[in-house]
């Protein structure tokens, strides 16, 4: 039974604009009650120590619903993933709150967290689309809980805002970690058009001393497009408000806290350049840090790339501004690196015109528009995948590919750079006009061998079926040879206009 895992909304729901923190948050990633190593990832559901993998499909028609929308999981082993030892969940599966209905969505965005602190990684699917009675798009989500068999329907909890609202799209971006000390469970982080709010699962009924909410403050969503939050900023730009799309989290001081990144376009120009807020955690006992305000985002990773101990925030800009004269319009990246004060510095800025970086910078090629940080052969130092579902391939438009830098004790360089198409020898299929292979990227080690391969996904593939490929990882990094792939079929579900491989949890 699970009916001691309630949600308890924490504080409500917080913006950045007056200088909004979190505190106490003892482990950024918490896989297992207690833990502090930042190479947990939060993706093991049945417990037996090996990565598994979720993908959503929010297009997949679920009992003639259109657009309802459902998510996949496949379990690791000894041997890695494939597609036998899988499920399949919607909102029509048993247990789980609600049921399928056109444009729900479900699947849009997904995320792993321990949220009571049992030892299982739950999953957290988000459904913007998701109508509240007679509230259209409001949005809602589902924790499905992690257990010895894996992810079930059974008691599975609902998520929704505070206060349902038209065009709200609750669950369009989420993230999970563990905010604080107060708790043994990770918290969920819930972006939505008005914020972002925690939720707090109890592990068990009784109320433990100390709350997560008195470490968060409430702002509204009208200041945080209006004016900047108070934050220290890297850039010599003064920080603006923003409109928020992205999460992440890493503990990118060190200090076994978990600091929460809210990225997303300013709000109140017409730059269209990306920013990412950092609210950074601390002890309960300690002063609160400052937010830092960095240029770069609305897509946001974070690994540890250059091994020093401290995660890096890599930020996306997949319609980058013209800066300067000097177009930036294809996309681009930016590293900052950990540091005792969080990520600080300058950002090291990459695109496709960067040296040793293949292809050329061209407008629309979106490149940035997913990125994932892991380390790919085994070094101690993460790399960076970069998507470009935007990019062409010879005369096929938007076609997309994928890069993958290598991160080293200088930090991220292009020595060693791979590049993957569907042209590329050894990689299964054909450019097609939009598919957008590169939409979205994901390290994963499903066999434990501590290197991560790569997942990559191509959406529009097959009339917007869906496909993912897979890329083993080696000795000498990420791999085309014996690549192979597999979308909604292989795992039988619907795959019509299923948008497969929209999300993926990293």
């Amino acid at each position: 039974m699970r009916k001691n895992r309630t949600a308890a909304l924490a504080a409500a729901s917080f913006l950045l604009l007056s200088g909004a923190f979190i505190a106490a948050a003892p482990s950024a990633y918490a896989g297992i009650p207690g833990g502090t190593s930042a190479n947990d990832r939060n993706t093991d559901f049945n417990g037996d120590g090996y990565d598994d993998v979720l993908v959503g499909a929010p297009g997949a028609t679920v009992g003639g619903h259109a657009g309802a929308g459902l998510v996949t999981v496949q379990y690791g082993g000894p041997n890695g993933m494939g597609t036998s030892r899988a499920a399949v969940l919607s909102q029509n599966t048993a247990g789980v709150p609600g049921s399928a209905e056109n444009g729900d969505a479900f699947g849009q965005a997904v995320a792993t967290g321990d949220l009571d602190g049992d030892g299982y990684d739950d999953a957290i699917v988000g459904a913007p689309g998701e109508d509240l009675g007679t509230v259209a798009d409001s949005g809602g989500g589902v924790v499905l809980w992690g257990t010895p068999k894996g992810l079930v329907g059974t008691e599975s909890t609902g998520l929704e805002a505070d206060v349902p609202g038209k065009g709200r799209h609750f669950g369009s971006a989420l993230a999970a970690a563990h905010f604080t000390d107060t708790t043994d469970g990770d918290l969920v982080a819930v972006l939505d058009s008005v914020g972002v709010a925690l939720f707090q699962y109890e592990a068990t009924p009784a109320a433990r001393s100390g709350s997560a909410a008195k470490h968060l403050e409430r702002h509204s969503r009208t200041d945080f497009a209006a004016k900047a939050p108070k934050a220290r900023s890297a850039a010599a730009e003064e920080p603006p408000g923003i409109d928020p799309t992205g999460l992440s989290t890493g503990d990118y001081d060190a200090n076994g806290y978990a600091d929460l990144v809210v990225s997303g376009i300013s709000a109140d120009d017409d730059s269209n350049h990306g920013w990412s807020y950092v609210l950074q955690g601390s002890a309960s006992d300690t002063d609160p840090l400052p937010v830092l305000a960095l240029r770069g985002g609305p897509v946001v990773a974070s690994g540890d790339i250059n091994g020093d101990g401290k995660d890096d925030l890599v930020t996306g800009e997949p319609q980058g501004p013209d800066e300067g004269g000097e177009s930036t319009a294809g996309g681009m990246i930016g590293v900052y690196y950990g540091s005792d004060a969080g990520p600080a510095g300058e950002a090291q800025w990459w695109t496709q015109d960067s040296p040793g970086v293949p292809g050329a910078h061209e407008r629309g090629d979106k490149w940035g528009a997913d990125l994932s940080v892991g380390d790919s052969n085994g070094d101690g130092f993460a790399d960076v995948a970069v998507g470009a579902p935007g990019e062409d391939i010879g005369t096929v438009a938007d076609a997309g590919a994928v890069w993958v830098l290598r991160g080293s004790s200088g930090g991220l360089t292009a020595t060693g750079v791979r590049d993957f198409n569907q042209d590329t020898a050894g990689v299964p299929g054909v450019p097609e006009k939009g598919d957008k292979f590169g939409a979205q990227v994901a390290f994963t080690d499903p066999n434990a061998d501590h290197r991560f391969g790569l997942l990559a996904s191509a959406p529009g593939e097959n009339a917007a079926e869906g496909i993912v490929w897979v890329f083993s990882a080696t000795p000498s990094g990420v791999t085309a040879a014996n690549s192979w792939t597999y979308g909604p079929t292989s795992l039988n579900a619907p795959p019509t206009a299923s948008r497969y491989g929209s999300a993926i949890d990293d």
